[in-house]
């Protein structure tokens, strides 16, 4: 009994050995130079992917630099409506509110534009007038002015009177009223200028002016348009001389 009791603790024995000696085989054994086992949602765990804090050169900038040729961000003009019609007309004017109202129903109309243009006929059709060109007057001029312009230059052509015009400067312009009438927008633009002008009868002697000497001009010129239409041209509608 006792012999085979000892023959079996030691088969067993030996199986055991056995086993273990497989187990070390396959696992291998600590040898205290492993690394420790990683938990990913711990701050240990590694940051392969992304940017590490505090490296400049990988976290995104906070600047932001335009591209070549991108569009700028739209600037508001005049967004403040104290100043808005400055320098050409004057604040709680009737001029101002007119001008207001202008705007309101043609969103585009650019009060420093429109001066521009205004400028710019002023040149061009007082010297239509004195050469006689009706064509560029026409284009220029509403249908009423025109005909009264087209009297004048016939009574002078009658007589065979010539006249010459020089503007020698255009010293000041501004609004001197405006109005939204309806449909109808209309400014009253106020030119301070200085011209040379003399008429010549068919002798060509001086009647009226001077060849060479300059005179200070006041006019009020009233321009005309009508916002709901596609023509964004203005007409002279009114002439007058400023007291």
């Amino acid at each position: 009994m006792q012999d085979s009791f000892d023959m079996t603790t030691i088969i067993f024995a030996l199986l055991a050995a056995f086993v273990v000696w497989k187990l070390r085989s396959v696992l291998g054994t600590r040898n205290g130079t492993e690394k420790p086992p990683i938990n990913p949602f711990t701050s240990r765990a590694p940051r392969s992917l992304g940017p590490r804090p505090g490296d400049p050169s990988r976290e995104p900038s906070s600047r932001v630099i335009p591209l070549p040729g991108a569009a700028e961000p739209p600037v508001a003009f005049r967004a403040n409506p104290n100043e808005r019609w400055k320098p050409y007309a004057e604040p709680g004017s009737n001029a101002w509110s007119g001008l207001d109202s202008i705007a309101a129903a043609d969103p585009a109309f650019n009060v420093a534009s429109f001066i521009n243009g205004a400028k710019a006929a002023y040149e061009m059709i007082i010297a239509a007038f004195a050469s006689g060109d009706r064509l560029v007057l026409r284009n220029l001029l509403s249908p009423e002015v025109f005909e009264s312009f087209t009297t004048v230059l016939e009574q002078r052509e009658k007589r065979g009177e010539k006249v010459t015009t020089t503007i020698v400067s255009i010293n000041k312009v501004f609004v001197e009223g405006a109005a939204l009438r309806e449909k109808t927008a209309e400014i009253k633009v106020h030119f301070t200028s200085e011209m040379i002008s003399a008429t010549r009868d068919q002798a060509g002697q001086i009647v009226e002016g001077s060849a060479d000497r300059a005179v200070p001009v006041d006019d009020i010129w009233t321009f005309i348009r009508d916002v709901g239409s596609g023509d964004p041209n203005w007409k002279l509608a009114a002439t007058e001389t400023a007291h």
